[in-house]
């Protein structure tokens, strides 16, 4: 089967969690032409996710990157519920995208697997996680896969395919096809600590972080230098906070127990998280979000 029928052979696909990511990776299926649902845990969760997806569209077409028909089609296509087994219901791929903590993705991917056919494509949104511990879940692990998406996904063009060591190579395939469905540009990546993106971009985050903490220079100064020295779209300590200060913690912690210690968070990483400084979603951070 040629990549083209892998891709179009998706016609059904759920997205579970309505949150940053969710509504983003949501948008982009249903967008391509595919029926979505949107799953939470609550109907105002739900309903939130589409909210944002409907202003994201309002936004496209407000810069001339979508028309009104495009929005409608869309929009119809996406529809969401609090109930799982409905969520799920006929579909060729799982999309999961809920919080990242291994015991929720490895309790979900246990009812997944308990749920559907061994020939629907379970993937899962995370950005550092053990994937093989995710796919462990199931009674098919090979038909687990890794999907990173980027935020905001409907602008970022990167999707990460991470494969297992029993991931199939119908459902990588599948993934990265998909992937380039929905204009994405996927790279192809081993199970790993970190994967590549995360990885790397944790490694310079957090070296950052330690350079603000010993007053080298100012955080704006400290990007300043990789966005018109080295040629980055965005410097690191800005992402930070757009990502979310407890989110690279989190991820940090990860890669320190996997990794060794070059992954160590530095205090002050901790002591901002601890005072509820997590970037542009609290309003403070690296940076004040609070005036815009």
């Amino acid at each position: 089967m040629s990549e083209t029928e892998v891709s179009s052979s998706i016609e059904r696909a759920a997205v579970l969690g309505a949150g940053t990511m969710g509504h983003g990776i949501a948008h982009v299926l249903a967008m391509c032409g595919i029926e979505t649902r949107l799953y939470d845990i609550s109907d105002e969760a739900v309903e939130a996710g589409r909210t944002k997806v409907a202003a994201n569209l309002e936004k496209g077409m407000a810069r001339g990157k979508v028309t009104e028909e495009q929005r409608d089609e869309t929009l119809a296509r996406l529809t969401g519920t609090s109930d799982l087994d409905e969520a799920i219901d006929g579909v060729n791929i799982v999309v999961e995208a809920v919080p990242e903590r291994m015991d929720l993705k490895v309790d979900l991917f246990g009812k997944l697997g308990n749920a559907l056919g061994a020939d629907v494509v379970l993937a899962t949104n995370t950005s550092s996680l053990s994937i093989s511990a995710i796919a462990d879940a199931t009674e098919s692990p090979e038909r687990v896969v890794g999907m990173h998406f980027f935020n905001p996904v409907h602008i970022m063009k990167l999707v990460e395919v991470v494969r297992t060591e029993r991931t199939s190579p119908e459902a990588a395939q599948m993934a990265l096809s998909l992937a380039r469905r929905i204009g994405k540009d996927p790279i192809d990546v081993r199970d790993a600590p970190g994967f590549a993106s995360s990885r790397l971009g944790i490694a310079i985050g957090m070296e950052a972080i330690r350079m603000v903490e010993e007053e080298v220079a100012s955080a704006a100064d400290i990007d300043k230098a990789m966005t018109l020295g080295y040629g980055f779209p965005m410097g690191p300590l800005k992402l930070t906070d757009l990502v979310g200060l407890d989110v690279r913690l989190a991820i940090a912690d990860y890669l320190s127990g996997e990794l060794g210690e070059r992954f160590t968070p530095p205090q002050l990483l901790r002591d901002k998280v601890a005072n509820g400084e997590l970037g542009k979603k609290s309003g403070q951070g690296f940076y004040d979000w609070t005036k815009g």
